[in-house]
């Protein structure tokens, strides 16, 4: 388990598509109070402009796997996909589904890390 106090909360999984280089995560979750797909977009689309913007990507357009190639976001929500449970009542249970570049995002991450790393270094060492 790689965070612990997610345990028995969610499930999900990543799947590889036919490309040489793009795949994508299905995750299911129960949210914490009743929301809805509409506040979950719009939560993610403020992500996605604001303090995670260049690391989470938003889209509504009806793309493929072969349309995130080379996009340098780790993760980009896909609005189209996301579902909500349709059993009477239920407004906690959904599934959102997110594209990534595994070897192009990935990259751009570890020369983030890399930067980082190098300006902790020149700080320390001034």
């Amino acid at each position: 388990m790689v965070i612990p106090s997610m345990q028995g909360k969610l499930t999900g999984m990543a799947f590889r598509v036919p490309t040489a280089d793009v795949s994508v995560v299905d995750l299911t979750f129960t949210a914490k109070r009743d929301t809805s797909i509409k506040e979950i977009d719009a939560a993610l689309k403020r992500a996605s402009k604001t303090y995670m913007k260049g690391i989470l990507g938003f889209t509504n357009e009806e793309l493929v796997s072969t349309d995130f190639i080379n996009d340098d976001r780790s993760s980009i929500y896909d609005s189209l996909a996301t579902l909500q449970n349709n059993l009477p009542n239920e407004r906690r249970f959904f599934k959102v589904v997110s594209w990534y570049d595994n070897e192009w995002g990935y990259s751009h991450r570890v020369v983030d890390l890399v930067r980082h790393i190098a300006s902790k270094d020149r700080a320390a060492k001034l």
